[in-house]
């Protein structure tokens, strides 16, 4: 291989911006020891709340000192393979999961850690871990049933598109809440039952209107007067499922003084469920199979936001585009 080096993103300190914590570091190349491969990362996941609250320090499963690499997810092609290597050849396509994988040009992985796909696109890569937090939190955290009512925050979002079809696959009533008119137009492409856009309906209204016996499921990626009003509208032993908190990340988190929930959720057998997936690796990788059949088999589609961020440089923006809540589908970084 010619190429003698290639750049990443480390984050160089911590700061509660994430452009500002971070800089394109030059490095040498490496070569594969055995057991290992060296990929061509083609594209990378973009996840802000979790790029950003690894900058800020606050994930508390990590003890990092900066300088550290970032990024999750990749697709890319095989450049090159060590010793011992009976499973891959220069050329494969392979997903990775690796924490500080992802923001990069090029990585070196155990063989053991990647997994081989028909081609690097950024559908395939959107499968993971993205999809498989969304199957992991509502089969596993959630207990999805068939023929409940299913509530998704931020469902037009890289996590909720893929939630959503996953609840209709189950046959339940979705409702899918988003915060404009295209990713509305999105949501109804993938069969939500009921589409809410908060912008110009108010949600509380609306689920007391037209589900007054309340809602058995909700998966809540946004936080803040969203989580406050599907903790209220739970049903008779309703589950929340507290994916994230996008509408913090970056900020302090806010101070609340009301009652405490125990005496919402106590009267309705109802309950408030925090999901991690690096808490439940046990079911990733039959999660992942089951993904990749649904959507080579064309049952499950795969949103990826238009816009172009290219090149390492463009990942700040990139993270800055998805805090602000601008995409619609999955944003990927490509090299």
């Amino acid at each position: 291989m010619s190429t003698k080096t290639y750049r990443k993103l480390i984050a160089k300190q911590f700061n509660q911006e994430f452009q500002s914590a971070v800089e394109i570091v030059k490095v040498p190349m490496t070569k594969p020891a055995a057991g290992q491969l060296l990929i061509q990362n083609k594209f990378a996941g973009i996840n802000s709340g979790f790029d950003t609250l690894l900058c800020q320090g606050k994930v508390p499963y990590v003890n990092l000192t900066p300088p550290f690499d970032l990024g999750v997810e990749a697709v890319g092609e095989v450049a090159a393979v060590g010793e011992n290597i009976q499973a891959f050849q220069v050329g494969d396509a392979v997903v990775t999961t690796a924490r500080g994988g992802g923001y990069r040009e090029y990585q070196v992985i155990d063989a053991n850690l990647a997994v081989k796909v028909r081609e690097a696109t950024p559908e395939v890569l959107t499968l993971m871990p993205t999809g498989i937090s969304a199957l992991v939190a509502l089969e596993k955290v959630g207990e999805m049933k068939s023929n409940e009512v299913v509530l998704v925050t931020a469902a037009a979002g890289g996590t909720g598109h893929l939630a959503v079809q996953l609840a209709k696959l189950a046959d339940n009533h979705v409702i899918g809440i988003c915060g404009s008119e295209k990713k509305a137009g999105l949501l109804k492409e993938l069969g939500c039952d009921r589409i809410i856009n908060y912008r110009t309906e108010n949600l509380d209204r609306v689920l007391k209107r037209e589900y007054p016996n309340g809602i058995n499921l909700v998966f809540d990626c946004v936080g803040k007067e969203v989580f406050d009003v599907c903790l209220e509208n739970l049903a008779i032993r309703g589950r929340l499922v507290v994916v994230g908190f996008i509408s913090e990340y970056g900020k302090n988190l806010e101070q609340v003084t009301r009652p405490r929930m125990y005496e919402q959720l106590f009267w309705k057998a109802a309950s408030v469920r925090g999901f991690l997936m690096p808490l439940y690796q046990e079911y990733a990788a039959e999660a992942r199979d089951r993904l990749l059949k649904l959507f080579y088999s064309g049952k499950l589609r795969v949103a990826v936001d238009p816009t172009q961020f290219n090149g390492i440089e463009s990942i700040p923006t990139a993270v800055k585009y998805l805090l602000e809540g601008k995409n619609c589908g999955k944003v990927v970084v490509r090299f």
